[in-house]
């Protein structure tokens, strides 16, 4: 062969190529990322939308309804799922595949402006931001000070902390998690509002009148100017007090007279706990694209920082880093390879039994992983589990080209050839059977990258990977061994030299495998005799092997359970609990697993963002000691745990998956779809009545679990119309007083800017008697004073306590119910089977239905892409081994294929290589007219051998 020709003759030539891959390898290896996965782009947006003081039903009809069926227009759009919630409503779009994300965001901006008039007018502007399903923290501190207020430690870290760690390259964003800012905030009283006429909104229009500067323009003075500007701040908080609201007979009303003005903090809506201590936190987010480990470190050098220049008594403590955990797998992965290789290369010793044969084989495996970090790199991936574990699947394939090769050239040089002269001839006579082999392992890898769906970008760098190290083995096989082989004299190989200790030991243990080999003969000659009941037999045992996955016997999921040392927990206490209250229940829970030995720290979160502001629901990270001090495994603790969490009164607590790519989730999802929310309740829960007992299934529950009270305000039309209000300046008037609303700002004395609140005094909106008596200002006058006619809401209404949904779910605009629980003790497809079957059975009245979700539903089209490949990948192997491989492969491929190099292996090599001449017609031109009849006796012989060892 041409390559193989040029190597023997430009050694140097051979030498230079092999050693160009290595440093482009190992410069590509410098310059590679780590991380746990493959950087995977989801085409995810999220819409986010903030409607104070609105029920779930509200943001869901106002809000949330309005934005999904003007963005289902957009092109390429997958799914719309969405969570409407008390203030807030969350919509997350999936596109599909391969769609320009950034296009797809400027479209779905444009489709929310052209509808912004329609939206309630005291909504937050809608935000829109690329997310992904596993877009969790990679990084949580804490900032501690012994004697700080929480407000202070909450601006340090807010101001300091936060800021420069989003500098940090690769940083997306930093959340505050459990911290209260500074407000200023101006308590209204109804009564003596009542009593002086004074409506909410004159509190707020006079806030935001009189707490400003105002510019007025300029002066000129000769050949300077000078600006102007009507000075309106107050220098200290209660100087509010002062302000004039409005006028009675010519009296002023000051704002101290009708409100209290406090300096205090914000409404607590969310809280964090560090081993049950009360904490600041920040969780940082990377960019799309961002080296997890990289991020981190950067993090942790600026903590370092930061810790040397704070104030004393203030330091940073890290929560949660998740770079330890990716560090600790990619170095388990690597471990793994190298033991690998070292096992390939100690086997292919065992058996060839010549050191220089080894070494010679043996430099295919270093060359050929160093040269796959140069693909890696040119690719833009990672050095994460998927790539590395590629490379260890490799290992034992990277070599066998070498070894077909390097065992024909050996054939050649027993059979009295130089060295120089067998190089060539045993290339050049195994070089396109090794090319036919190659092929099909590539054909049997490449499809996988290419399989399709969220498992298929995770698969592409698998695939590619694989692909290019056995590309390089091959040009490993055609250019390096034959030069080698040409050079390096080998005396045992001649027969020239008697073997050490360690060769006679070897060659006895492989003499041992001879009866091996004479049972292998006959399996084999059977084979070539009946080759339709070989393939018969092939077939049969694929579909039946397909067969244990369909038939249930065999359970999968995409991700096996492993000790990752970090566990989480999800909490929930009833429908309208407090903040106080769920933290003092996740409290509970967090002592108990502090004071369990495997339990090295806890981090405790209630409401927040992450759990759609819901302040009754929270979540557990548990950070495990290190495996090799623990008594327990992970999953050991888990179970252990299941049977603990429900003694705990108050409050559900849950074991939830911190999934392979990041986010904690449960793993069993089922979707409930329906119009109207009565009935999806009602189907629902005789779907968990029904499917409560299938084995395996833990911590089954519903969406639509609890229902949270509210005080409904039944507005009276004629009694309101009488005063000259109606339903919406009813609500208007409300709003504002009951959720709070942001009526300036206050500069303190270092120019940081607070927030100015009014809200009506927490003793004043406590009860449906206190709502009833909440001033409104009609459109009538008082005759003496000329002022508006205050009118308290329960004169035009009637106000009773009632109960709403705690959240509405929709799924491609219609509402759903969200049944979602875990496994264990079982595979997901074992217990996703039994759950199919039990749901089967329930009757659905029209217009309802179940939709699988969870990590089954994306298990479904995993299975079918892998499937689809494995039956492709069997037909391009089985095609050129069965045809082009098996005819074009000469004597030494053949000996390579059906008997293992075993001591005495020339006459077992003349035995097959006689009875495959006598198969093949055209092998017998490679040898001499005169070895004919020794063929022929050979190939009797092997006959005779085969039907003894068959007898």
């Amino acid at each position: 062969m041409f390559l193989s020709d040029l190597s023997i003759k430009r050694p140097v030539l051979a030498t230079m190529m092999i050693m160009a891959l290595v440093v482009l390898g190992l410069f590509s290896y410098r310059r590679l990322g780590i991380d746990q996965f493959p950087d995977v782009e989801f085409p995810f947006l999220v819409i986010q939308t903030r409607y104070i003081g609105a029920s779930p039903e509200s943001v869901e009809r106002e809000v949330t309804k309005k934005i999904e069926e003007q963005v289902n227009t957009v092109e390429g759009l997958k799914q719309i799922q969405s969570t409407s919630t008390e203030g807030f409503s969350t919509i997350i779009v999936q596109f599909n595949l391969g769609t320009k994300i950034m296009n797809a965001q400027a479209d779905v901006r444009a489709k929310i402006d052209a509808i912004r008039q329609d939206l309630p007018k005291d909504i937050d502007p809608p935000v829109i931001s690329r997310a992904n399903p596993s877009d969790q923290p990679i990084f949580v501190l804490s900032v501690r000070g012994q004697g700080w207020a929480l407000r202070d430690l909450t601006r340090l870290a807010d101001e300091v902390v936060s800021r420069r760690i989003e500098n940090i390259s690769g940083v997306g964003s930093v959340t505050l998690v459990g911290g209260l800012k500074r407000e200023i905030h101006a308590l209204l009283l109804p009564d003596r509002m009542h009593a002086l006429g004074v409506s909410p909104d004159m509190v707020t229009s006079a806030v935001a009148r009189e707490t400003g500067d105002v510019p007025a323009g300029r002066v000129e003075q000769g050949n300077a100017e000078n600006l102007v500007r009507v000075a309106g701040k107050l220098r200290d908080p209660q100087d509010f007090t002062r302000l004039i609201v409005t006028t009675r007979n010519g009296i002023p009303v000051r704002l101290g007279q009708v409100a209290r003005i406090e300096d205090a903090q914000e409404e607590e809506r969310d809280a964090a706990y560090v081993n049950g201590e009360r904490a600041v936190a920040l969780e940082v987010r990377k960019t799309s694209g961002a080296n997890t480990v990289e991020v981190t470190d950067g993090v942790k050098r600026v903590i370092g920082e930061l810790n040397r220049s704070l104030a004393s008594g203030v330091s940073l403590v890290t929560v949660q880093d998740n770079s330890t955990w990716i560090r600790n797998s990619v170095d388990d992965v690597q471990k793994t390879l190298l033991e690998g290789a070292a096992l390939t290369v100690f086997i292919v010793f065992l058996f060839l039994n010549s050191w220089r044969s080894t070494v010679i084989t043996g430099l295919t495996l270093p060359v050929s992983v160093i040269a796959a970090f140069l693909a890696i790199y040119a690719f833009g991936f990672t050095l994460n589990v998927m790539t590395l574990m590629a490379l260890s699947l490799a290992i034992g394939i990277l070599i066998d080209d070498a070894i077909v090769v390097r065992e024909n050239i050996v054939r050649h040089v027993e059979r009295g050839e130089d060295h120089y002269t067998a190089a060539r001839n045993g290339t050049a006579e195994i070089g396109f059977a090794v090319l036919a082999t190659t092929a099909s392992v590539i054909a049997v890898f490449i499809p996988v990258a290419f399989m399709k769906g969220i498992v298929g970008r995770f698969f592409f760098p698998f695939g590619i990977t694989v692909g290019f190290a056995v590309l390089v083995s091959l040009f490993v096989s055609f250019t390096l061994d034959p030069m080698l082989s040409s050079l390096w004299y080998d005396p045992q190989a001649e027969g020239g030299a008697p073997r050490g200790r360690i060769g006679r030991a070897l060659e006895r243990f492989n003499n041992s495998f001879h009866g091996l080999g004479q049972r292998y003969r006959g399996v084999i000659a059977w084979a070539l005799d009946h080759r339709l009941a070989t393939m018969g037999i092939a077939v049969a045992a694929f579909v039946a092997a397909m067969s244990l996955f369909g038939l249930g016997l065999v359970g999968g999921q995409f991700m096996p359970n492993s000790d990752n040392e970090q566990t989480a927990l999800s909490l929930e206490t009833p429908v309208g609990s407090s903040v106080a209250y769920t933290s003092t229940k996740g409290l509970e829970i967090a002592r108990y697993l502090n004071s369990q030995s495997e339990v090295e720290l806890t981090y405790t979160t209630i409401g927040g963002a992450q759990q759609n502001n819901a302040v009754n629901k929270g979540q557990i990270y548990v950070k495990l000691t290190p495996k090799s001090a623990r008594q327990r495994s992970q999953q050991q603790l888990e179970a252990d745990l299941r049977k603990v969490l429900p003694q705990f009164q108050g409050v559900t607590a849950r074991i939830v998956q911190i999934g392979a790519a990041g986010g904690s989730r449960a793993r069993i999802g089922l979707n409930l779809e329906g119009p109207e929310l009565v009935r999806l309740q009602q189907m629902s829960d005789r779907a968990i009545a029904a499917v409560r007992e299938v084995p395996g299934l833990v911590e089954l529950h519903s969406s639509l679990e609890g229902r949270k009270p509210e005080l409904v305000v039944d507005v009276n039309r004629d009694l309101a119309a009488q005063v000259g209000l109606s339903v919406g300046a009813v609500g208007d008037a409300l709003r504002p007083v009951l959720a709070g609303q942001k009526a300036g700002t206050w500069e303190d004395e270092t120019g940081l800017a607070h927030d100015v609140v009014v809200r009506l005094a927490p003793e004043a909106r406590q009860t449906e008697t206190n709502v009833a008596a909440i001033p409104l200002a009609s459109t009538q006058t008082d005759r003496k004073t000329g002022t508006p006619v205050m009118v308290p809401l329960g004169q035009v209404a009637a106000v009773r306590l009632s109960g709403a949904p705690n959240e509405i779910k929709r799924l491609d605009l219609e509402r759903v119910a969200t049944i979602e629980g875990n496994y264990q003790g079982r595979p997901l497809t074992d217990v996703t089977r039994d759950i199919q079957t039990r749901l089967a059975k329930l009757q659905l009245p029209p217009g309802y239905r179940f939709e699988q979700g969870g990590e089954q539903k994306e298990g479904l089209r995993r299975d079918g892409g892998i499937y689809s490949r494995v039956v492709d990948a069997g037909g391009r192997v089985h095609l050129p081994d069965s045809g082009v491989a098996v005819r074009e492969l000469p004597a030494t491929a053949r000996d390579h294929a059906v008997a293992p190099p075993v001591a005495g292996r020339g006459d077992a090599r003349a035995d097959v290589h006689a009875r495959h001449v006598q198969h093949h017609e055209h092998d017998r031109r490679h040898h001499a007219d005169g070895a004919r009849d020794e063929e022929r006796n050979s190939a009797r012989r092997f006959r005779e051998q085969s039907a003894g060892t068959g007898e």
